[in-house]
């Protein structure tokens, strides 16, 4: 098995990276109607339920897009309706809230749910899967930072203040280490060596017989309009709940997906 545990050396992105972090993802957003044919191949969807969580800050209205594509192609997507996403406050010193609204979904439709989580959204999803796996299909984050240190991003400072939670806290560091590991469910990161928020090698699971890293060309704000995460995302929900496989990157898509790991 290829670990996807960086270095302690790994830094958080440039000041410069994380500047055209907004612009990058207005571009991205701008692309999707140039996008929309190859979208509209993407595999459609079984009509399973799908969670999307938001990232550190933002509500549900950030991943309206997101939701309407997956609704497009046949999911049931859900909101996550805890407000603002701001860590603690928004699910729960134990993640009560979130597990609390997963389970809602899963005994209303009577099947498992996807939960698909961008950055911090991401590393909750993951929390999620390690305490309910019954109720998981699978997961899948984009730009999570769940390995390596905390202090790798440009918002880590912005965190503590928001939330009241100190990263270096024992129960910090126990809630990190326990999403670290890939959850007994099938996952999948998808991550951007761009990203101008947090560092992308803290952003890459262990590539095992149930996980996966997809590589997109892209910024961190941007994940969720972003065309190449959007078909990404689509391609993984799309198999069958028992016949899970890895990302295919033959052909052309070797172009739009770099690679599987993070070396």
């Amino acid at each position: 098995m290829a670990s996807a545990v960086p270095p302690t050396s790994v830094k958080a992105p440039s000041a410069l990276l994380a500047l055209t972090e907004l612009p990058r993802a207005l571009f991205e957003l701008g692309t999707l109607p140039w996008a929309a044919p190859m979208l509209a191949t993407a595999p459609k969807g079984d009509g399973h339920p799908v969670i999307v969580l938001p990232g550190f800050v933002t509500s549900d209205r950030s991943t309206g897009i997101l939701r309407g594509f997956l609704k497009r192609h046949g999911y049931a997507a859900h909101t996550w309706d805890l407000g603002r996403n701001l860590g603690p406050k928004a699910i729960g010193h134990q993640g009560e809230k979130l597990i609390e609204r997963v389970l809602a979904v899963h005994e209303a439709s009577g099947q498992k749910v996807s939960l698909v989580g961008w950055s911090l959204g991401g590393v909750m999803a993951r929390l999620v899967a390690k305490r309910i796996p019954h109720a998981i299909r699978q997961v899948i984050t984009l730009g999570s930072p769940f390995s390596g240190s905390p202090k790798a991003s440009n918002v880590w400072r912005a965190y503590e203040m928001l939330t009241g939670q100190k990263i270096d806290a024992d129960h910090t560091k126990a809630q990190l280490h326990e999403v670290s590991a890939p959850p007994p469910v099938p996952s999948t990161a998808i991550y951007s060596r761009a990203d101008g928020v947090v560092a992308w090698q803290n952003c890459c699971e262990e590539i095992g017989p149930m996980s996966d890293n997809i590589e997109v060309h892209g910024s961190h704000c941007g994940l969720g309009v972003n065309a190449s995460v959007l078909y990404a995302i689509a391609d993984r929900l799309a198999q069958a709940e028992d016949d899970w496989h890895p990302f295919e990157r033959s052909g052309l898509r070797a172009l739009v997906y770099p690679s599987a790991g993070h070396a």
